[in-house]
C-alpha cells in the first residue's frame, strides 16, 4: 500500500500544494447541514445588504436634509439608520452564531471521522506513521479547519457579497469614477494570488514541523520511565526545543508572508481609492457631481477597500487551511489493507475453535527481504493446546498477527472452523479469538473497564470472577478505591505482573473459542506463576489454545510444541517426545533446566 501521508512534502508537488482542491473534502460535511448554511447564507445576505444601504442614508441626508428647512426630512433618514443599524446587528449575531455551531460541528463529525477510519488502519499502516504525527493531524490540522469553516468562510462569503455590492453601486453613482477605480483592482488582486500560493505552501511546512515536534514528545512522554532511568531529560528537551524552534521558524515565515500580502494590499488599495477621491473632489468643486454623490461613492469605495483588504487576510487562512485540509486528505485517503469481504462467508455455529495454516508464508511490508514465515503448515483442533517454541524471530507472534488476520499472508491460506479468513468477516474472526499480548495495553481508565475491555456488557459479577480466575482479585481489593481505582495511562500504577494478570482477566471474561498467550506468565515471579497457570489450566481445558513460551517449563502439558527457526516448523511432538528425539528442543530443553537448577 502507497502511503501518501508519509511521502517527505518536498515531494509532493508543488501544484496540489497551491490549489484550494483538498477544502473540496468539506463538502459533504457542509451539506449534512443544509439549514444552518441557508440560515448562515440568509443572516449574511441581510446584513450585508443593510450595510450597504447606509451610503444612500448618508448621501439622502447630505442632498436632502442639509438643503432643507424641514427637520423632518433628516429625522427620517436617522429613523431609517436606525433600524437598519437594528437589522444589521441581528442579522450580524444570527451570521456570527450560526456560522461558528457549523464550524463546529464540522470539524466534531470531520475529528470522528478521521478517526473511525484510522481504526481500520493495520498494523502496516503504523510501522510507517507515527501515531504522534496521526494525532497532530487529529487536533492541529481540524482547529486549523474549524476556524474556516466557520468565521473565515463567512467572512469570506460576506465580503464577496460587500464588494460585489459595493462596486455594482459605485458604477451606478458614478460610471466616471467607477471605472478609475476598476482600472486599480488588477494591482490588487496579482499581489494576492501571488503571496497566496506562497502562504499555502509556507503553512503545510509548519504543519509538517508541528507534528515532528508532536511526535517526538508523544514518543518519549509515553517512555517516560525510560528517559528519566537513562537520564535523558535534558537531551529530550533540547530536542524538542530544536523540532518546536524549527516549527516556529517555519510559522514565522508564513505570518511574515501573510503580514506582507495584507500589508500590501491594503496599501495599494488606499492608494488607488485616494486617486480616485481626488479626481472626484475636483468634480464636485467644478459643479458635475453633488457633495451627496460624492460621500455615497466615498463610503461605497471604502466599503469595497474593506472588503478586498479582508478577503486578502481571509485568503491567506483559506490557503493555509488547504494545507491542513490536505495532510486529512491524505489520511482519509489511505485505504486499509484488511478488510472484510462484501459477502463474507459466516462462520459455524456454535464455534468449534478448529485453526489451520496451509502452507502459508509472509513477509512484513516493512522489512521485504525477510520471510517471517515460510510455507508453514499446521492443524489445531478443538480444545487442543499447542506451544510455539523457538528463538527470537523465528515466526511465533506472526502466527498470532496472522491468526487474527492483522495481515494476510503472502501465499498459502489460514482457516478457522474450516472457513478460509479472507473469505470471513474480520470482527466475527477476532470475536472468536482472546488474546493476552506480552506487551500489555491498559488504560487510564478504572480496573473494572479496564478488565471489561474484553466484553464491553459484562456485569459487574462476571467482571469480579475473570479477576478471580487469573489471580487478580487479591491485588485489586486492596487498591484505593478497588475495582474502581483509576490506573494511569498504560497502567503505570501498577507492576508488570499485575498488569499481565488483568490482560488474562480480560481473555478469561471474553470467553472466546480461541486462546493466543503470548507469554502470558513472563513478568510474574514464581509463585504466582504456579496460581495463574494453573488458572489458565482451567480456562484452556475448554477452548483451543496456542502458547508462545521461551520458558519451556510453561509448555510441558501442552499437547503438542512446534519447534521454529526461521519462519519453518523444525519439530513437532509433545514435549517427551521431543527430549526422546534429541533434536533442537531438547537441547533448548536441557539448558534451560540445567540453568534453573543451577538457580
Amino acid at each position: 500500500m502507497s502511503n501518501s501521508a508519509d511521502v517527505p512534502a518536498d515531494e509532493r508537488g508543488d501544484k496540489k500544494r497551491q490549489s484550494l482542491t483538498p477544502l473540496r473534502s468539506l463538502a459533504p460535511y457542509l451539506r449534512r447541514y443544509p439549514w444552518a448554511l441557508a440560515g448562515g447564507l440568509a443572516a449574511l445576505v441581510v446584513s450585508a445588504v443593510a450595510m450597504l444601504y447606509v451610503p444612500l442614508a448618508v448621501r439622502g441626508m447630505i442632498d436632502q436634509g442639509f438643503t432643507s428647512s424641514n427637520g423632518q426630512v433628516i429625522d427620517r433618514w436617522f429613523l431609517a439608520l436606525i433600524a437598519f443599524g437594528a437589522v444589521l446587528a441581528f442579522a450580524s449575531a444570527s451570521r456570527v452564531y450560526i456560522v461558528n455551531w457549523l464550524g463546529e460541528r464540522i470539524v466534531a463529525d470531520l475529528r470522528s471521522d478521521v478517526f473511525r477510519h484510522v481504526t481500520t488502519l493495520g498494523p502496516s499502516f503504523f510501522e510507517r506513521t507515527h501515531s504522534g504525527e496521526v494525532m497532530s493531524r487529529l487536533t492541529a490540522d481540524t482547529t486549523q479547519l474549524k476556524t474556516v469553516c466557520g468565521s473565515t468562510l463567512s467572512q469570506a462569503l460576506r465580503n464577496g457579497i460587500m464588494l460585489t455590492g459595493a462596486l455594482t453601486l459605485m458604477i451606478v453613482t458614478s460610471p466616471k469614477l467607477a471605472g478609475l477605480t476598476l482600472l486599480a483592482i488588477p494591482l490588487i488582486v496579482l499581489p494576492l494570488v501571488v503571496y497566496g500560493r506562497a502562504v499555502q505552501k509556507l503553512s503545510r511546512r509548519a504543519q509538517d514541523t508541528l507534528a515532528e515536534a508532536s511526535a517526538y514528545a508523544s514518543e518519549n512522554l509515553a517512555a517516560v520511565r525510560t528517559m528519566q532511568a537513562f537520564a535523558h531529560e535534558g537531551v529530550v528537551a533540547n530536542r524538542f526545543g530544536a523540532a518546536v524552534e524549527r516549527s516556529f521558524a517555519a510559522a514565522r515565515q508564513r505570518l511574515a508572508s501573510r503580514a506582507g500580502l495584507t500589508g500590501l494590499v491594503i496599501f495599494l488599495t488606499i492608494a488607488s481609492i485616494t486617486g480616485v477621491l481626488w479626481h472626484g473632489a475636483s468634480a464636485v468643486v467644478k459643479g458635475e457631481m453633488t457633495a451627496g454623490t460624492l460621500s455615497q461613492f466615498l463610503l461605497y469605495a471604502v466599503f469595497a477597500a474593506g472588503a478586498l483588504a479582508e478577503l486578502a487576510e481571509v485568503w491567506g487562512e483559506i490557503r493555509t487551511a488547504a494545507g491542513s485540509a490536505e495532510r486529512l486528505t491524505e489520511l482519509l485517503a489511505v485505504t486499509p489493507e484488511i478488510v472484510s469481504p462484501a459477502k463474507p462467508t459466516a462462520l459455524p455455529v456454535p464455534a468449534r475453535g478448529q485453526l489451520e495454516f496451509k502452507a502459508v508464508s509472509f513477509v512484513y511490508p516493512s522489512r521485504p527481504n525477510f520471510s517471517a514465515l515460510d510455507k508453514i503448515s499446521f492443524k489445531v483442533q478443538p480444545g487442543e493446546t499447542v506451544a510455539l517454541v523457538g528463538p527470537s524471530g523465528a515466526g511465533k507472534t506472526t502466527i498470532f498477527q496472522l491468526a487474527l488476520r492483522f495481515y494476510d499472508p503472502a501465499s498459502g491460506e489460514i482457516e478457522l472452523d474450516g472457513v478460509p479468513l479472507r473469505q470471513a468477516d474480520v470482527a466475527a474472526i477476532r470475536a472468536r479469538i482472546a488474546l493476552v499480548p506480552q506487551d500489555v495495553a491498559l488504560f487510564a481508565d478504572t480496573v473494572a473497564e479496564n478488565i471489561r475491555y474484553g466484553t464491553l456488557d459484562a456485569s459487574m459479577d462476571a467482571v469480579r470472577k475473570a479477576a478471580e480466575r487469573a489471580q487478580a482479585a487479591e491485588f485489586i481489593e486492596a487498591l484505593p478505591n478497588g475495582y474502581e481505582t483509576r490506573l494511569g495511562e498504560r497502567g503505570v500504577q501498577l507492576s508488570g505482573g499485575q498488569r499481565q494478570r488483568l490482560a488474562i482477566a480480560r481473555a478469561i471474561l471474553k470467553d472466546a473459542p480461541v486462546l493466543l498467550l503470548d507469554e502470558a506468565t513472563s513478568a510474574l515471579d514464581a509463585e504466582n506463576e504456579r496460581l495463574v497457570q494453573r488458572a489458565l489450566e482451567s480456562v484452556m481445558k475448554t477452548r483451543t489454545t496456542i502458547v508462545i513460551a521461551h520458558r519451556l517449563a510453561t509448555v510441558q502439558k501442552a499437547d503438542r510444541i512446534l519447534v521454529l527457526d526461521r519462519g519453518k516448523i523444525v519439530e513437532e511432538g509433545s514435549h517427551a517426545e521431543l527430549v526422546r528425539r534429541n533434536g533442537s528442543y531438547a537441547r533448548l530443553a536441557a539448558l534451560q533446566f540445567v540453568k534453573e537448577a543451577a538457580e
